[in-house]
């Protein structure tokens, strides 16, 4: 059997498609299913028997139960007609309910032979009623208190409270299961009552006490069809808001949930918002390639659309969208809170990019390190994808850039790393020399500022590559690039322990490069500095074997230095031990007397990373 793919939707049924799950693999279910009031959608039947439609519930309920983890969530939203009916079918199959909460909105179905409809139930389940995800005590999850909101009250908490059970969200569209009694309904029926002396209250921002944040009945305005956040394709598409609320309360960051019936992709839209995984079932075609173009539009840390608290930005009725009253609250509007929220935004945001980005990294670094995350191409291109799917804001230049910052903020010291990156002095001899002309020429030519800078971009990293190459063919990108992390480390501890150690001049062997044969150079470990002309020396450098090294200098590099001709080239050398306690110590003591042109600014004694 195919595993399902996470993060897309999956066209076709989901009673079938969830089927497909792992059991126990998604941590929240989000379920809007079609009402059975006759709606008409792009290709199913909102019109079944009713025995029928309850047998049908019952199936795609069952799946979300085998789809859910022990400890998962599930919330049902549905209408008058079955929302007893489906709750008890839910408790049968295994659910436990943990509330009942009410979905008010204002600017609903005017009905003239009845009561307005202006609610519908959302029902809160889990699987076990002691093991269960509510994030409470979340500074995200909480809302402003009458104490805050109304009379300015200094006792009052400044974390706010959790919401009540009454939810006052506009819904998305008012088809469908939002019918008034002749089965039609338009937004021009609705208008706001003209006597100030009445008895009812048209809206919740008119209540002096509001809604009890601790209560059972929520107010979020719908989504109307001149809403930004309307998705133009779906006729019941759910706010954001309301989404994120449940989202942020009964999951975590980088945990999967799951719409049996994606529709306008909303649910989906919102969990990739917010940092999750997610994953939708949609039998409409159409509606899965508009879905799927709308979670391309978005972002990991995107804002939600719509006002996280309804009550705290709509206007009075009656006095009007300018003329608040100044009593109401003790919120800041100055310009500086406004500074005060968007910095807050932007730190929720740049707060669930870096989850992503370590949600990706636990994916693909495969027990390694984050720097060969990095430098390693093939397991590079596997973190990549990975943000890719997690919908991250950025390029691949940026999330390897985020990787290292979590990385040096000791931030990823708990994923498990127990792949080393073996690749010893020894072994990086034979093209160390590379990797350093390499970075100190891109940093040269003002390519790049710092080491990092080159290995985080894939363009500047390949053009790193390609200049490692021109002096010593032959090796893999991951070669080159780790030999200059190691060098980049090793470069400072040498540079001190070269203090200690001094040129012997008059033990260095001198040798005019256009002359030189190969057997004169000692197959010994050395030192040496390569000069142009009288007083320009370009390059020292260390190696466990000076002719082998000489030989690939001659035969690679050389032209490639901006050095014109032969004859003017010359090198210095002396042979001495070269420890592996100890490495690049006698480069560093060269490039410093001899102040080299090519070698790493660091050597010298002024950084280049």
């Amino acid at each position: 059997m195919a595993q399902i793919p996470f993060n897309t939707i999956v066209p076709g049924d989901c009673i079938s498609g969830m089927s497909q799950l792992p059991e126990g693999s998604v941590e929240l279910a989000f379920a809007d299913p079609p009402f059975n009031i006759g709606y008409e959608y792009d290709v199913y039947q909102d019109r079944k028997a009713h025995q029928d439609y309850l047998d049908w519930s019952r199936q795609w309920i069952s799946g979300v139960h085998r789809a859910l983890r022990p400890d998962g969530s599930f919330w049902l939203a549905i209408g008058d007609e079955y929302a007893a009916e489906l709750k008890l079918i839910s408790q049968e199959v295994g659910f436990h309910c943990r509330s009942w909460v009410i979905w008010y909105y204002t600017f609903g179905v005017n009905c003239a032979r009845k009561f307005s409809r202006s609610h519908a139930h959302l029902f809160y389940f889990v699987k076990d009623p002691e093991q269960f995800t509510f994030r409470l005590d979340e500074l995200e999850n909480r809302i402003p208190s009458a104490r805050q909101l109304v009379y300015n009250d200094r006792r009052a908490n400044p974390k706010g409270r959790l919401p009540d059970d009454t939810w006052i969200i506009r819904p998305q569209e008012v088809v469908g299961e939002l019918l008034d009694d002749a089965g039609t309904w338009s937004p021009n029926e609705v208008a706001a009552p003209v006597d100030e002396s009445q008895t009812w209250t048209l809206r919740p921002q008119d209540l002096a006490e509001r809604f009890g944040q601790d209560e059972d009945t929520w107010y979020f305005p719908r989504v109307a069809g001149t809403f930004k956040e309307r998705a133009g394709f779906h006729g019941c598409q759910m706010p954001e808001q309301l989404l994120g609320r449940i989202i942020r309360l009964c999951s975590h960051e980088g945990e999967t949930v799951m719409d049996p019936f994606s529709g306008s992709a909303t649910t989906l839209v919102v969990a990739r918002k917010l940092g999750r995984r997610y994953l939708g079932f949609e039998l409409s075609d159409e509606y899965v390639k508009h879905g799927l173009s709308r979670l391309d539009s978005v972002c990991c840390g995107d804002q939600l659309h719509g006002d996280p608290e309804p009550t705290m930005s709509a206007p009075e009725t009656f006095q009007g969208k300018t003329n608040r009253k100044t009593n109401r609250t003790n919120i800041d509007t100055t310009p500086s809170a406004g500074k005060g929220l968007e910095d807050r935004y932007a730190e929720a945001q740049l707060e669930l990019t870096l989850s992503g980005i370590r949600s990706a990294f636990e994916l693909s670094h495969a027990g390694y390190s984050a720097d060969r995350v990095v430098v390693d191409p093939e397991i590079n291109q596997q973190f990549v994808a990975g943000c890719e799917r997690l919908g991250l804001v950025g390029s691949a230049s940026v999330w390897n850039s985020l990787l290292f910052r979590l990385r040096k903020a000791g931030k990823l010291a708990d994923v498990p790393t127990d792949q080393a990156t073996r690749m010893s002095w020894a072994d990086c001899d034979p093209y160390l020399f590379a990797s350093e002309l390499a970075w100190q020429s891109m940093v040269t030519d003002q390519l790049a500022g710092s080491l990092d800078e080159i290995l985080v971009d894939p363009d500047l990293a390949a053009e790193f590559d390609r200049r490692a190459i021109l002096h010593a063919p032959g090796f893999s990108s991951l070669e080159y690039r780790w030999a200059a992390l190691k060098l980049r480390k090793q470069s400072k501890i040498a540079r001190n322990r070269s203090a200690v150690l001094s040129v012997p001049r008059k033990k260095l062997a001198s040798f005019a490069l256009a002359e030189l044969k190969a057997d004169q150079v000692p197959d010994q470990a050395g030192v040496y500095v390569i000069s142009a002309g009288r007083s320009e020396r370009l390059y020292a450098g260390e190696t466990l074997n000076l002719r082998q090294r000489l030989t690939q200098h001659l035969d690679h590099g050389l032209q490639r230095w901006g050095v014109t001709g032969k004859k003017s080239i010359s090198v210095q050398l002396l042979t001495t031990p070269i420890h592996a306690s100890s490495p690049l110590a006698w480069q560093a003591c060269f490039a410093r007397t001899y102040r080299t042109t090519l070698n790493l600014r660091e050597f010298a004694g002024s950084p280049a990373d």
